[in-house]
């Protein structure tokens, strides 16, 4: 499907659900509690985004100590930006959504499935042998020429 009209779907029918869900909340517990508890959500997930916003980064601060690659813990980045809009914006379904991305296992496990595939379904970068280190040096071969300078 083509990722305009995919956009155009999402911003359609999220503002839908989220009203719908919105009017049956609040026919079941009245508008003041249902308004606390968007705001309530919001605030919740500020704090919780903030604690794991830190953990995060400090994660991607050891990676790079290491001399590693934290391609990980900079879509982890992006995931908790993306959650905390999410949560940011008022309804229950984005709220859910945001709450999700604030889930650290499910939040990895999602990372390392998107760059598997993005790598063709192979494991993640620096896996060796069923997900272990390399055995013994890689060796690349190939030939190249030099071109004289003009």
């Amino acid at each position: 499907m083509n990722p305009l009209a995919v956009l155009l779907l999402l911003f359609l029918s999220v503002p839908l659900v989220e009203i719908y869900l919105l009017i049956k909340v609040g026919g079941w517990i009245g508008a003041v509690p249902t308004v606390f508890m968007v705001v309530f959500t919001a605030v919740l997930g500020a704090l919780l985004l903030r604690f794991q916003g830190f953990s995060t980064l400090q994660r991607l601060q050891l990676s790079m100590a290491r001399g590693e690659l934290p391609a990980v813990e900079m879509l982890e980045g992006v995931v908790l930006v993306i959650s905390g809009v999410l949560l940011l914006t008022p309804g229950f379904f984005t709220d859910a959504l945001g709450f999700l991305g604030l889930i650290p296992p499910l939040r990895q496990a999602l990372i390392r499935a998107w760059i598997a595939r993005q790598l063709g379904g192979g494991p993640p970068p620096g896996a060796g042998p069923a997900g272990g280190q390399p055995k013994g040096p890689v060796t690349l071969e190939g030939e190249y020429t030099r071109e004289n300078d003009k």
